[in-house]
């Protein structure tokens, strides 16, 4: 079978693992992990084997430069301490906790292939806790701590990694001294090369004013990155990650909207695509991997998978609660209050390993030694991680009664002030202009518009439980009247008195109003309410001829 259909085959396949752990209320990774492992037990299907250092390079720049752009720089930098001391605190001490267990466990495995194991499964993946932290409202401090962390540590756990990897297939140990500094060159050649990648990349992209250029410029920047910092033999990762935070601020004044808005929709499918490629092809290679190791019996590779899931789990948890004590010790300038014990419960609880480590599993060179074993390992660590964790998180943040409770106005009030001042600054521009002898009566025209928007958001922010009833019924009467306009539109391109490019861009005008308006007023949809979305999609093909 060629190359092209597996991957196709492998995202169609993606979909469907994708629908099924959504109905089932479960982390989708597991169920592709486990889908893969599925697929490699059906008759006929193709080997599929992946250069280690291809999957790398392929896999991870886009992934790390899409969080590391939507990172807050600002929450970032209040945090920095917390977020250094978990990303790389934590990981430098998950990895030689898993190294110290995985040597003892397995006495003939060199210290330094050990430490890879240790590298491999010490960062924690923040996408796979993002589905349960969007759907609560946690302190900001914890899901800023958190997010961090998942950027840092990547590249620590990486850099780590890199320097095991090489003393192993050498054949010597790392050392404690040479290794720290060997480790801080590594990540200052890779800032240093990151920043150089993102001035390049900043500077094209104020000259390019094309969306599609723009996205692709994009990714380019994220692969250049990577590469330039690997072939200057220092961490590609952190030039990644430094690149993207570099990107971040920039992309809200440099980019178009239009850029911005189509970014955010291919960078959503790519990160999906990549995502869901990573577990199912380790699924697929885990039952290649299980028949080597085969000759250890299946009560010592239980045996082995337990002690190493247990031992990262529990090394999270000796560190998280010292490192939240630390506060308590010792000052703290900006006057912040130490995180609660139930805060540090849920941080050390959301460690769930996930895409870069089953990337960098899946890079060890094919002659590293004991690699298969390491892999299964890794893999177990992972999916015990999903399992445990990523199904009971969200019922830890509810029965320890961090989350947030919801506001009855559904907008929270900070954001709510900073709609009633960019309505206010936007009136007042408007108002500005009535006087201008040319643009005076055209601005007349529109004030109204202005001062009710602004009267709302006043409202809004004012008394949010009656705003709710008046944002309802603002968002009924405009999805309406989007609505009639859509049937008028479908309705002149079905007679031919409107071409297809002209439908495109106006039925994209209609889309971005719509989107504004939910944004705006909110998408409070109840289940009755989707049903009657439904039926107009349904009317809409009825105009449009498609029914």
């Amino acid at each position: 079978m060629a190359f092209t259909e597996i991957v196709l085959l492998l995202i169609a396949a993606c979909i469907g693992f994708a629908v099924l752990a959504r109905r089932l209320g479960v982390p989708y990774a597991v169920i592709l992990v486990l889908g893969g492992m599925a697929l490699a037990l059906v008759p006929d299907v193709p080997v599929v084997r992946l250069d280690p250092e291809f999957a790398l390079a392929f896999f991870l720049p886009p992934l790390l430069q899409a969080s590391a752009v939507r990172t807050d720089w600002r929450a970032f930098r209040s945090n920095l301490r917390p977020i250094l001391l978990l990303a790389v605190g934590a990981v430098i001490f998950t990895a030689f906790c898993i190294g110290a267990v995985a040597r003892w466990l397995v006495p003939e495995m060199p210290w330094a292939a050990a430490l890879t194991l240790g590298a491999i499964v010490a960062p924690p993946d923040a996408v796979a806790a993002a589905a349960v932290l969007q759907r609560l409202r946690l302190p900001r401090r914890i899901v800023s701590v958190l997010e961090g962390e998942s950027l840092i540590n990547d590249a620590s756990a990486l850099v780590l990694y890199k320097l095991a990897v090489g003393a192993a297939m050498a054949g010597g140990t790392l050392a404690a001294g040479g290794g720290v500094l060997t480790f801080l060159a590594l990540a200052a050649g890779g800032v240093a090369i990151g920043w150089a990648v993102a001035q390049v990349t900043l500077f094209v992209l104020h000259r390019l004013n094309d969306v599609m250029l723009e996205t692709t410029t994009g990714f380019l920047a994220a692969y250049a990155a990577y590469l330039a910092g690997e072939a200057a033999g220092v961490s590609g990762v952190l030039a990644v990650v430094t690149a993207g935070l570099l990107f971040g601020p920039a992309q809200h004044t440099l980019m178009s909207p239009q850029a911005r808005l189509a970014g955010t929709a291919v960078w959503g499918f790519v990160e999906f695509i990549l995502n869901s490629l990573v577990f199912v092809l380790i699924g697929l290679q885990l039952n290649q991997v299980l028949a080597r190791i085969g000759d250890r019996g299946a009560a010592e590779l239980a045996w082995l998978a337990g002690v190493i899931s247990a031992t990262l789990i529990l090394s999270r948890f000796l560190w998280v609660f010292p490192a939240s004590w630390l506060p308590r010790i010792t000052a703290t300038k900006d006057g912040a209050l130490p995180p609660t014990g139930r805060e540090a419960t849920i941080v050390a609880w959301a460690g769930m390993r996930g895409v870069v480590s089953l990337a960098t599993a899946l890079a060890l060179p094919m002659d590293f030694p004991q690699r298969d074993l390491i892999v299964f390992l890794a893999f177990c660590a992972i999916l015990a991680t999903l399992v445990l964790q990523g199904t009971t998180l969200e019922w830890l943040i509810k029965t320890l009664k961090v989350a947030l409770p919801h506001h009855d106005g559904g907008i929270d009030p900070t954001e709510a002030e900073a709609r009633r001042a960019m309505a206010q600054a936007a009136l007042a521009e408007v108002e500005r202009r009535l006087d201008d002898p040319l643009e005076g009566a055209i601005a007349a025209d529109m004030v109204a518009e202005f001062r009710d928007r602004a009267g709302h958001l006043h409202r809004t922010a004012a008394n949010r439980g009656a705003a709710a009833a008046e944002r309802a019924a603002r968002r009924r009467i405009r999805l309406a009247a989007l609505e009639a306009a859509r049937r008028s539109l479908l309705f002149h391109h079905a007679t031919g008195a409107l071409d297809s490019e002209g439908l495109a861009r106006l039925e994209r005008a209609l889309d971005l109003e719509e989107q504004r308006i939910r944004q705006v007023l909110g998408d409070e949809r109840t289940a009755a309410q989707k049903a009657a979305d439904a039926m107009r999609r349904r009317s809409l093909l009825q105009v449009s001829g498609h029914a």
